[in-house]
């Protein structure tokens, strides 16, 4: 301590060294004294401001740390009573057995009854099945075999946890449902009828198309859920895993048929007839001339080109117009994998360009670059219309928010297209190009996708605001500061959205978690700024400030579970630097707290400081300092230059933003 004194006391002397250079600095000595003065009470208070906030977070750490020795000693003491009942319990366990077997029995006997009605017009289900396959109602039949299925399952699976050794009882059940499988195998055989008929059905009935992966797509999910119960039980129903999926790449359609005849008949030709030992002496087949000319395949070629881009433009229409009827349903989209919710589009668009480009890697390179470029072009035309009819759905929805049902869970399929889109058009050109430059066409698409996902994330997030406008509304009012819950009710109902959120793909789910956190933030000070409630006096001023910080609070605890736990304290943080200006009850202090907002956030402009202190500045008046004495006039007799007071206030802002 002593020399940490010495050396102040050797810096004040070099200071003031420095400061009394010349004589007629002499005359300034009680100017200098009052500017170290002003700096030393500065300094002062930023320490003791500082000091009382360490100070609140030692105790606040203490209080909690109290708290939790508390609840360690209560779940210790529940522990030990849970140890003591099982203790007590095992031999009550071991008498029970006849329970356990009469549940087993009752659960069995429920899913008999549950099933009654299927079990008992199995052979009229059949025959309705068998007709709705021959009608082409794929996905009519598709819900009879289900309905079949999951009656002769759970038939099974109920024997098999009585007694999985009775292999009578299971035999007789599996002859019952013996036409099942058959339906099954029969349904199977359609499905692929039409995946190898793909590019004619695709044309012609495109709704056949989206039924067939529909199909297929439940079946995964099937097979999933019975491939997870087996291995936890051991139990898998006859037929499963079907592996639809697998199958169906199998059978697709590798290119289209017709200019295939023709490559394979070329072939022939050349290899089976040119290249016969018999004539190899005679011709050399590589001096041969092309058997066309080069500009009738030109003009074969370009109206290949023509037709094509005729056929696509129809196809991606009739895609999105079968898309937009799925927005209407009252069920929710079907998931990925991964639990993202997704529509069929992306697999039907991609699987029209994957056909035709395999057309085209048949003829040459250059000409399959040519076919991905307009499928690039098209994609990008479609992209537009493709934002329009999502905004057109928003607006839909706006008229009467009851309907859709499911807009929610639709609008953020859209928004996981745009991810898909994005990852198919690079698998494609990984694919089909030689380049791996960016183009413009690339440009716009990346561009028009991430406007679709964007604004259909800002749509999302309208719907969340339009629930919270009567409690953000509450804010900074005479009902919030007597007790409102506005803002647990905000929590909630943002945790209750983003629950549904989930289910949308990365980056843009982060996006909206942490545009969500930016609004709510900005609501609540725009709350602030319009002075919604005037304090009474300086007790009630503390107390709204006290609420700030616990609402601050609980924001900072919701957005960290919200982004997984990134940094997000900087935005809840300005609310609590306005509690802190909320707080003073020096005024003395108030340059140095505003001084502080500003320098935390540079962005705040003098309006705003003009706002925050209209709502603070009565209160603050009441604690001025009281000088004791009679104090003799000085400035009573001295004028200076008129001034409005509305300039003078805003002068003095801009010294403050300064």
């Amino acid at each position: 301590m002593e020399e940490t004194n010495r050396e102040a006391e050797a810096t004040a002397v070099q200071r003031v060294a420095g400061m009394l250079q010349r004589s007629d600095q002499l005359d300034k000595v009680e100017q200098y004294r009052r500017r170290e003065a002003r700096k030393k009470a500065s300094v002062e208070a930023r320490l003791k401001a500082a000091i009382q906030s360490q100070l609140d977070g030692v105790r606040t750490g203490l209080t909690q740390l109290h708290n939790a020795l508390v609840d360690v000693k209560d779940i210790q003491g529940s522990l030990a009573d849970v140890s003591k009942d099982w203790r007590q319990s095992i031999n009550t366990i071991e008498s029970l057995k006849d329970v356990k077997d009469a549940v087993v029995q009752h659960s069995q006997l429920a899913s008999a009854v549950e099933n009654l009605k299927n079990i008992f017009s199995v052979p009229e289900i059949v025959e309705e099945t068998k007709h709705l396959i021959e009608q082409a109602e794929l996905l009519k039949a598709h819900r009879k075999l289900m309905d079949l299925e999951f009656s002769r399952d759970d038939l099974m699976y109920e024997q098999y946890r009585m007694d999985s050794k009775n292999t009578s009882d299971m035999s007789l059940i599996r002859i019952y449902f013996e036409d099942v499988q058959s339906l099954s195998d029969e349904l199977a055989k359609q499905l692929w009828m039409v995946l190898q008929r793909s590019m004619g059905t695709v044309r012609r009935d495109p709704t056949m198309l989206v039924s067939v992966v529909r199909i297929i797509e439940r079946e995964e999910k099937i097979d999933r859920r019975m491939t997870d119960r087996n291995k936890q039980t051991g139990f898998i129903p006859p037929g499963r895993p079907k592996q639809w999926k697998e199958n169906m790449f199998k059978v697709r359609p590798r290119r289209h048929p017709h200019p295939t005849g023709r490559t394979r008949s070329g072939s022939d030709y050349r290899s089976e007839m040119m290249g016969h030992p018999d004539l190899r002496s005679e011709c050399d087949v590589n001096h041969l001339e092309p058997l066309l000319p080069q500009d009738v395949v030109d003009e074969l070629l370009s109206k290949y080109v023509q037709t094509f881009t005729s056929n696509i433009t129809g196809w991606l229409r009739k895609a999105l117009e079968t898309d937009k009827k799925d927005w209407q349903k009252d069920t929710e989209p079907e998931a990925d994998q991964d639990g993202y919710y997704q529509t069929t589009l992306p697999a039907i668009v991609f699987q029209m360009f994957e056909q035709n480009l395999q057309v085209a890697a048949q003829i040459n390179e250059g000409f399959k670059e040519q076919v991905l470029k307009l499928c690039l072009k098209q994609m990008n035309t479609f992209l537009i219309r493709y934002k329009e009819e999502a905004i057109a759905y928003k607006e839909d929805h706006l008229r009467d928010r009851q309907l859709p049902q499911c807009y929610i869970q639709y609008m953020i399929a859209i928004i996981n297209n745009c991810q898909t889109f994005k990852e198919s058009i690079n698998s494609l050109k990984r694919k089909y190009s030689q380049s791996s430059e960016p183009t413009a066409s690339d440009a716009n698409i990346e561009k028009t996708l991430n406007e679709v996902a964007k604004e259909g994330c800002q749509f999302l997030l309208d719907e969340v605001f339009l629930d919270l406008e009567l409690h953000l509304n509450e804010l900074l009012t005479r009902k919030w500061l007597l007790g409102s819950h506005a803002v647990d009710t905000i929590c909630v109902t943002v945790e209750d959205y983003f629950n549904d959120f989930n289910k949308i793909k990365k980056p843009f789910n982060l996006e909206m978690s942490g545009e969500a956190h930016r609004r709510v933030v900005v609501e609540y000070i725009k709350a602030v700024m319009q002075k919604r409630i005037t304090f009474r006096n300086a007790e009630e001023r503390r107390e709204g400030a006290d609420r700030m910080m616990k609402e601050a609070e609980q924001f900072k605890f919701l957005f960290r579970k919200l982004t997984a736990g990134e940094d997000t304290d900087r935005l809840c943080d300005s609310i609590a630097a306005i509690a802190e200006v909320f707080k003073l009850t020096d005024p003395t202090l108030l340059y140095l707290e505003v001084s502080t907002l500003v320098s935390k956030y540079p962005d705040i402009r003098e309006e705003h400081i003009v706002a925050l202190l209209a709502t603070i500045i009565e209160t603050l008046s009441q604690s001025k300092p009281a000088y004791m004495g009679i104090m003799q006039p000085i400035f009573k007799d001295i004028t200076v230059p008129s001034m409005t007071m509305t300039s003078m206030t805003s002068m003095a802002t801009a010294k403050l933003l300064k």
